[in-house]
């Protein structure tokens, strides 16, 4: 069983930058290919970025490319998202996910991962 805590998420301007943090806890956690997923109020979840154990692969849906940067810590029990110029459209609650790492990352940020987090605010607003 994996577990999965994230924090960092807030209120925020827009052009600011925040920093989500995902906290991973159960067995072989180098096996597993994590993500970060959005879902803002009438709107569907929508994978944000995800990111492979395996080959360091990364992901972005197109509306945060060059803006998000999902990255491991060196432990691989903690993956940050950072998020810099951010708009009021990335307005949502963040989770992190997780899934064996059998899959492309492109595919686990369309699939829905196996595992979650309870997720986390944030609000991009002035």
């Amino acid at each position: 069983q994996l577990q999965l805590v994230e924090s960092g998420g807030g209120l925020v301007q827009p052009g600011g930058s925040l920093r989500l943090s995902c906290e991973a806890s159960g067995f072989r956690l180098d096996t597993y290919a994590f993500g970060w997923f959005r879902q803002a109020p009438g709107k569907e979840r929508e994978g944000v970025s995800c990111i492979s154990n395996s080959d360091g692969n990364t992901y972005y849906t197109d509306s945060v490319k060059g803006r998000f940067t999902i990255s491991r810590g060196n432990a691989k029990s903690t993956v940050y998202l950072q998020m810099n110029s951010l708009k009021p459209e990335d307005s949502a609650v963040y989770y992190c996910a997780a899934s064996l790492d059998l899959i492309t990352v492109q595919d686990m940020c369309v699939l829905s991962p196996d595992y979650w987090g309870q997720g986390t605010q944030v609000t991009v607003s002035s």
